[in-house]
């Protein structure tokens, strides 16, 4: 008898119709649809460019430096955000949102 994956002669015993359990398994993942797709994982990007920074000692802000220049020392996060349109100070997101939106 032939195996119906590979074309291998061979000789059944009892119910067996695949030559190896390795064809057999392939005919199984045929019948199932083959191997599920593989899980693309994107690649991290970085938060610092969208950050918003604030120095404890001076009070100054910045977006994407975390040592401020006045005092040379480091600056605490504040949270996500970018410059304002408006005036080109650092903001963030969720001063822009305000406490009504759960921001």
């Amino acid at each position: 008898m032939a195996c119906p994956v590979c074309g291998r002669a061979f000789t059944p015993g009892g119910r067996r119709r695949f030559c190896s359990d390795a064809c057999r398994a392939a005919a199984f993942r045929r019948r199932r649809g083959g191997d599920p797709p593989a899980i693309v994982v994107p690649a991290p990007k970085p938060r610092v460019p969208i950050t918003v920074y604030e120095c404890d000692a001076c009070g100054e802000r910045a977006v994407g430096r975390q040592r401020c220049d006045g005092c040379s020392t480091f600056m605490r996060r504040v949270g996500l955000g970018g410059a304002c349109p408006c005036c080109d100070e650092a903001i963030t997101v969720a001063e822009l949102l305000g406490p009504d939106t759960g921001g």
